[in-house]
């Protein structure tokens, strides 16, 4: 930590006078830009992360300007300050959410220096109504983050953060469902889980329900719910470009109980069996095509 000349203490890489030192990189390796924006807890370091994913250390550079290091092969680096408390109003922006950014104030970058490779290429991702390139990152995540997320919540199977719910609205899971409630059990895990707090609605069915498909879900929830018993409301933050919440990072988000209902969860009636199709029956009708000809 950095210190005033009064002692008290200031965010990390801090000057005296509120002065903060920044450098940005663009155009970095895949897997460091993809772990610049991984959901990862406060004290997890991103270069870290990207060391794992790449199979070995990130090489860093010192800057010209600024006390920090970047990465070796970065394209474009920026070199500056901000000043804690200088805003300007900036946006409206288009963002990854289909939406223009409300308008807000931001801190003020102050550019000092600009580094580059020779004939540099500006690596960007284009944003707007899904899907565009930013939700495949999305999507990344919830694979490589789905057997770090089983340690805390290990009756989970599988996960799905479908590209439309734009990484915060939606995640559909499916879990070993072992006893009752544990359908609400998990739905509380996930909001206690780093960014997994903004998710604005979560969805749990049985582990035989393959969440990765939108339809079998949809039919899936809609037969099994009882809207008043199995959903449940919460308050709590909520992501900063929610242009809907009550207050800014602040609102309400719902979780579906989408599992099947057992008697010690007060559900009294008799569960139908689902219309399935054996294997021998789908291999004659399969057969039956041909022998038509309308294969």
């Amino acid at each position: 930590m950095a210190r005033t000349s009064g002692g008290s203490e200031l965010p990390e890489g801090t000057l005296p006078g509120g002065k903060m030192e920044v450098a940005v990189a663009i155009g970095t390796d895949p897997a460091i830009t993809f772990s610049a924006i991984v959901p990862a807890p406060p004290d997890v370091e991103e270069y870290l992360i990207a060391g794992f994913l790449r199979e070995k250390p990130v090489e860093l550079v010192k800057c010209e300007t600024v006390d920090l290091e970047v990465p070796a092969g970065t394209e474009i680096v920026l070199e500056g300050h901000v000043h804690l408390d200088e805003l300007r109003s900036e946006g409206p922006f288009g963002d990854h959410t289909g939406f223009y950014s409300l308008e807000d104030l931001y801190p003020v970058f102050h550019v000092s220096c600009i580094t580059h490779r020779k004939d540099p290429i500006y690596a960007t991702t284009i944003v707007g109504k899904p899907p565009m390139e930013d939700g495949w990152m999305g999507k990344a995540v919830e694979r490589i983050f789905l057997p770090l997320i089983r340690l805390t919540i290990p009756e989970l199977v599988d996960i799905n953060l479908p590209i439309e719910g734009v990484f915060h609205n939606l995640i559909i899971v499916s879990i070993r469902k072992s006893y009752p409630g544990q359908a609400r059990k998990v739905m509380n895990a996930i909001w206690s889980l780093g960014q997994a707090m903004f998710t604005k609605c979560i969805i749990v069915v049985d582990e035989d329900v393959n969440v990765q498909d939108v339809g079998e879900v949809t039919l899936k929830v809609l037969n099994h719910i009882d809207p008043e018993r199995d959903i449940q409301f919460m308050l709590g933050p909520v992501d900063s470009l929610d242009h809907a919440s009550r207050l800014p990072n602040y609102g309400s988000k719902m979780g579906i109980d989408a599992t099947r209902k057992w008697s010690a969860e007060g559900f009294s009636r008799p569960w139908p069996d689902e219309i399935l199709m054996d294997e021998k029956t789908k291999a004659l009708v399969d057969k039956k095509w041909k022998e038509l000809g309308l294969e």
